[in-house]
């Protein structure tokens, strides 16, 4: 984000406002709708909350689109809240932000600095907005202003604000919880901001964009002993050194080397923390990234082949649990190109981004229903998500609300 002295004081029982070139380019109501963006952006960056515990979250929305005059349903896939505003007779289009954050200890020296605790897989954590739903969240909040005080279309704006994309899964819960039927929705669209793409600029892709990714554990059962007599043990630590290796042969000798993929051990556990203990089982954890639905299907073949296989070659026993996790993410033609349009009349240009290894779970909405994801860049310098130092820029702020407002208007034109 940019230095507090880059931004203009509105009052001091206020929000900062972003003064930034694109602002003044941007419709007056737009802009006028600003400044309660950053002052939402960062309440919520300072009361973040872990998937499916969204509660606050969820309430300050579901409370803000009433006061709208919109249809809003709350418990939506448990903390999910789902807004209609209608405005004639014509398309039912979505608009998505997810609003959970991550179990990370935030890093960042700011006035209004995460300060939020919560229990993660059984411990507690300190809790963090480290990939930016607090400003995608809040940027839906001031189109959703917007459109209902213009009301510059002809037909249905739905508004999704998804809980548990950090894992969770909340995307496609939501969508068995039978979203789209429900609320009519034909098309759908999501955001992300962006840190290392120049700031307020977008960036897109149709087909595939995001990856699947799966994860994978390998328990290797040997039988240990004492270290100084190796020859009368199964050491699963040798046999879970080779597995690791021969892995790797299925991104260099299994897969088109035109195709993506990422096999990804990350975990080596052993049973025992001694020195001089050869362990009796070590347990190895891992990801897997694709981008083909046959590469998917292979990768997981090949590895509880090769785990299994060379278990058996050293006398031991491997036992694979696959987890199937988000699916490749595909943006539809139609609807990338209609975003990337919309994007060129906001920031003046829309660069073709390239396949992104990392998972979304928007994936879920865009297999029931054609639609588009867009990248908006949060800075060149900015951090990446996902650490303990990154900042949601406020200044991409009228960028991502105008984007937001000129799909529902432009996908949904008034009769002229």
């Amino acid at each position: 984000m940019k230095s507090i002295n880059s931004l203009l004081i509105i009052a001091s029982s206020t929000v900062l406002l972003p003064a930034q070139a694109l602002a003044a380019d941007l419709n007056e109501k737009i802009d006028a709708v600003i400044p309660k963006v950053v002052e939402w952006r960062r309440d919520f960056h300072q009361h973040p909350e872990l998937s499916n515990q969204e509660f606050r979250t969820a309430k300050i929305v579901a409370d803000h689109l009433r006061s709208l005059g919109m249809e809003v349903e709350t418990e939506v896939a448990h903390t999910g809240v789902v807004g209609t505003l209608r405005g004639g007779d014509g398309p039912v289009v979505a608009l998505r932000a997810d609003m959970d954050g991550l179990p990370v200890t935030e890093l960042v020296h700011l006035p209004f600095a995460s300060k939020a605790r919560g229990v993660y897989q059984g411990r507690e954590v300190g809790v963090m907005h480290a990939c930016g739903h607090d400003g995608h969240t809040a940027m839906l909040l001031g189109a959703a202003k917007y459109l209902a005080e213009t009301r510059q279309f002809d037909g249905t704006v739905v508004v999704i604000f998804q809980p548990a994309e950090e894992g969770g899964g909340g995307g496609k819960e939501m969508c068995d919880d039978g979203m789209m039927e429900r609320f009519g929705i034909q098309e759908v669209y999501a955001m992300h901001n962006w840190p290392g793409m120049a700031e307020g600029q977008f960036s897109t892709r149709s087909g595939a964009f995001f990856a699947a990714a799966d994860r994978v554990s390998i328990l290797i059962k040997g039988q240990g002993g004492h270290a100084a007599k190796p020859h009368s043990t199964v050491d699963p630590t040798v046999v879970a050194s080779h597995i690791i290796l021969a892995l790797q042969s299925i991104a260099s000798r299994n897969v088109d080397p035109m195709e993506h993929i990422v096999v990804s051990m990350t975990s080596f556990e052993t049973s025992s923390k001694a020195f001089n203990v050869i362990p009796a089982e070590v347990e190895l954890r891992g990801t897997i990234r694709t981008m083909a639905s046959d590469v998917r299907v292979l990768a997981e073949q090949r590895i509880k082949d090769i785990a299994r296989l060379t278990a058996e070659a050293y006398g031991a026993v491997a036992e694979i649990t696959y987890m199937p996790g988000y699916p490749v993410m595909v943006n539809s033609e139609t609807q990338t190109e209609f975003a990337a349009k919309i994007a060129k009349d906001v920031a003046g240009n829309c660069s073709e981004a390239e396949a992104i290894m990392g998972s979304e779970d928007f994936a879920y909405m865009l297999e029931e229903r054609p639609g588009a994801y867009i990248l908006l860049g949060n800075g060149e310098k900015s951090e990446m998500v996902h650490t303990v130092h990154y900042d949601f820029n406020d200044d991409i702020i009228p960028a991502g609300c105008s984007w937001f407002s000129e799909v529902a208007e432009q996908r949904m034109p008034l009769a002229r």
